[in-house]
């Protein structure tokens, strides 16, 4: 075979087209279509592709296939599990590498959501800048109304945002005016529930949730159930006392521990696990039961 077609055909895919393909994969057949196969090892890769290439298809893959209703979480941690020092100094727990697979998974979601100490401490941009991919609709989860209205959220005019705050927030009603932001007014603190809050920007046609942080929104969404996936990423670094990441009222002995199917991937210095919480537990009820039943036994403790 001679001639332009045979040119492409032997081309070597690099990592940025692969990024670009991986973008717009949602199902098997899209990731066919985009020229990733399954080896008899299992893994994906794809037709004729760089190393690099391969190690983004196996790494973000399983995060495309999930499809167009789907909530994962991110935390950086420390070796001893705090996401910041005693003063909340977060910069940075992690290295490089770990802050652009941040910006790769920004770049898979419809929305980034962030709590209201978040976003006070740390005064987020929540864009895609590490990576090709459009930014996200930034959300801050604010029930009390304390964030402040010059954060760079409200500011920045970057993205899309939208303030979530209680009933009766008449500062909302301020920055609604501002180009860019919108907000949700929820009754009550019952309705900041995290299955509620997913439920509510998927009418907003916002199914692919990114939940960034802070520790304890993140172990909110764990705990009632309402991640697919989590990403944790581990630093070889102690800081013996600091801003907690995970934590929730757990079981009393550990074979009840959640031990949810895990892949492990070396970032750098650090390593990134890669938890499957879809995949039900030995002896807990399947889909939304299993979800309702971990709910109650929450709510009871």
């Amino acid at each position: 075979m001679t001639g332009p077609t045979a040119s492409h055909a032997a081309r070597t895919l690099d990592a940025a087209e692969a990024w670009e393909r991986l973008r717009r994969v949602r199902t098997e057949a899209d990731a066919r279509s985009a020229g990733v196969v399954r080896g008899a090892d299992g893994r994906v890769r794809w037709r004729n592709a760089s190393a690099e290439a391969d190690v983004l298809a196996d790494r973000y893959l399983p995060l495309c296939l999930a499809g167009p209703q789907v909530t994962f979480a991110q935390l950086g941690q420390s070796l001893d599990g705090f996401i910041a020092s005693r003063t909340g100094d977060a910069d940075y727990v992690t290295g490089e590498e770990d802050r652009e697979h941040l910006h790769r998974m920004r770049a898979l979601a419809d929305a980034v959501v962030v709590g209201a100490g978040t976003a006070v401490a740390d005064d987020p941009r929540l864009t895609v800048r590490a990576c090709a991919g459009d930014n996200p609709v930034r959300v801050v989860l604010d029930p009390d109304g304390r964030v402040p209205l010059g954060l760079r959220v409200f500011t920045d005019g970057e993205a899309p945002t939208l303030w979530v705050v209680g009933a009766g927030g008449e500062r909302g009603r301020v920055v609604a005016d501002r180009d860019g932001v919108d907000v949700l007014v929820l009754p009550d603190r019952a309705a900041f529930a995290p299955r509620h809050l997913v439920r509510e920007l998927a009418r907003r046609g916002l199914g692919r949730v990114l939940v960034e942080g802070g520790g304890v929104t993140v172990s909110r969404f764990l705990r009632e159930g309402a991640l697919h996936r989590l990403y944790v990423t581990v630093a070889p670094v102690l800081l013996g006392d600091g801003v907690p990441g995970l934590a929730f009222p757990g079981p009393e002995l550990m074979r009840d521990a959640l031990r949810p199917p895990t892949r492990r991937v070396l970032l750098g210095e650090d390593t990134l696990f890669d938890l499957d919480l879809r995949t039900p537990q030995p002896g807990e009820p399947l889909g939304e039961e299993h979800a309702r039943t971990r709910q109650a036994r929450d709510e009871g403790q």
